[in-house]
């Protein structure tokens, strides 16, 4: 209490409201990827053309444009223009697919995100030079609070083998700083959906899975290349660049009659993408409308048109129980009448009693990172009843309000979760000498309807 020792009226504020717990963000991903512009640290973005802005656009390169022929005749003594020839369109390899999987994140409901550059676009991705340098931008996120979720998007050009060396990256940081998620596409072999399924679960290891939830099979989307990304080759070499027509060998007025045409071939090109970028905008919108711990799962996905292939149940049900492995994968289906659809909700850890489950971890993710962050202010407060009881109050407050939100089970708060916290009950008369203050929570978590069963029989006839 304050001394005072001149006459006068003095005005004091006495705090009389309980400290509280502030939910920290749940989906804020960080995409790792190839970027246009060379980025020395990971930057915030919150939309599409910020992205743009700051990372630069899609990779332009020959390498992966789409070619179109212009071909030439001379008809009564004019030279006649025309769109002919084979068209080529871009490899299935491609420099870099974080341009597109942003915009596939945005189109699903995205919000703000973090890009973690792993150089300007190369030649042809290369294993080990992808591997360390997502292993540099990663502990470069270590040092961001904020991102919730890891999507190494453009390590899918590695093939199995590199893609999933930096998943393991991703799932051990997420492990070490417990307070992030990696969403894992199921990289295609161009062989067989087995194969795809068998690499990932023969390369991706054992450990840290329950911070992990992989997806199957790529989106054919609605995306097309941009504009830039256009190289014509034949008679006559046009670019079509910023909806401007530069040309080489033919009169500007024809080939601005050639344009609509042009354009036309260029959007009838849909890019395959991995559906990572999409999952990472679901997981953000669902979170939103109804918690993190709803799962984000039966929901439609924006942006495309069907799954690359069609899953069967028969196939669904070896992806997502393994009993070898234990490894799930979920997947995308697509239902006549209802579209595209995200078809499952388990963690890699598809076996695991505790973390099987995508939202129970993520719940218990988001709570754990909110009550450390609301309890720090009680470092170096006296060890004491007052302290303990402060600290009790508001977890029981914070998890009280989640258990209205249906975030927990039980029809009453004590059913739900429990927090204990003093000596005798946490602590031993050691633990206060060594300036421990433990706290014990329990929850009970939610968890997904995962298989609904409906059971008929006959009743007999009574009268």
């Amino acid at each position: 209490m304050s001394t005072y020792n001149s006459p006068g009226v003095y005005v004091e504020e006495v705090a009389t409201l309980p400290a509280s717990v502030a939910q920290v963000a749940t989906a804020i991903p960080a995409f790792l990827g190839y970027t246009k512009n060379n980025l020395s640290e990971p930057v915030r973005i919150t939309s599409m053309a910020e992205f743009v802005a700051v990372c630069g656009g899609p990779d332009t390169a020959a390498a992966s444009s789409l070619q179109i022929q212009i071909a030439s005749a001379t008809v009564n003594s004019k030279t006649v223009y025309s769109i002919g020839g084979t068209i080529a369109y871009p490899t299935a390899t491609m420099r870099s697919l974080l341009y597109y999987s942003m915009q596939l994140y945005f189109a699903n409901g995205g919000g703000p995100c973090y890009v973690a550059s792993t150089g300007v676009f190369t030649a042809t991705p290369n294993k080990n030079h992808f591997v360390t340098a997502a292993g540099n931008a990663l502990d470069k996120l270590k040092l961001e609070d904020e991102p919730t979720l890891l999507v190494p998007v453009d390590a899918t050009l590695l093939g199995a083998t590199g893609y999933y060396d930096v998943v393991e990256q991703c799932l051990a940081q997420c492990n070490d700083l417990k307070d992030r998620f990696t969403i894992v596409d199921t990289v295609e072999s161009n062989t067989s959906s087995n194969t795809d399924v068998e690499d990932l679960r023969d390369e991706i290891g054992n450990n840290y899975l329950s911070y992990g939830a992989a997806y199957y099979p790529y989106l054919n989307t609605t995306l097309t290349l941009p504009d830039e990304a256009v190289v014509f080759t034949g008679a006559s070499t046009v670019t079509l660049a910023a909806a401007k027509l530069a040309t080489s060998g033919a009169p500007a007025d024809i080939m601005a009659q050639l344009k609509d045409q042009i354009s036309k071939l260029v959007g009838d090109y849909l890019l395959t993408l991995p559906p990572s970028g999409a999952i990472a905008g679901i997981y953000a919108a669902v979170d939103r409308s109804r918690g993190v711990w709803k799962a984000p799962a039966n929901v439609s996905i924006n942006s495309v048109v069907e799954p690359e292939v069609r899953v069967t149940d028969a196939e669904q049900g070896d992806m997502n129980v393994d009993a070898t492995s234990g490894k799930s994968i979920n997947a995308i289906r697509h239902f006549t009448g209802k579209g595209n659809l995200v078809w499952g909700a388990r963690t890699l850890a598809g076996n695991d009693n505790e973390w099987r489950y995508v939202p129970v971890r993520r719940l218990y993710i988001t709570v754990e990172e909110s009550i450390a962050k609301a309890t720090a202010f009680s470092v170096f407060e006296p060890n004491d009843a007052n302290t303990w009881s402060k600290l009790k109050a508001m977890i029981e407050n914070y998890l009280t309000n989640l258990w209205r939100q249906g975030a927990l089970a039980g029809s009453k708060p004590e059913q739900a979760f429990f927090v204990n916290v003093g000596l005798g009950v946490t602590m031993v008369p050691d633990d206060i000498l060594n300036g421990n203050l433990i706290i014990e929570v329990g929850m009970a978590a939610v968890r997904p309807a995962e298989f609904i069963i409906l059971r008929f029989s006959h009743k007999m006839q009574e009268a």
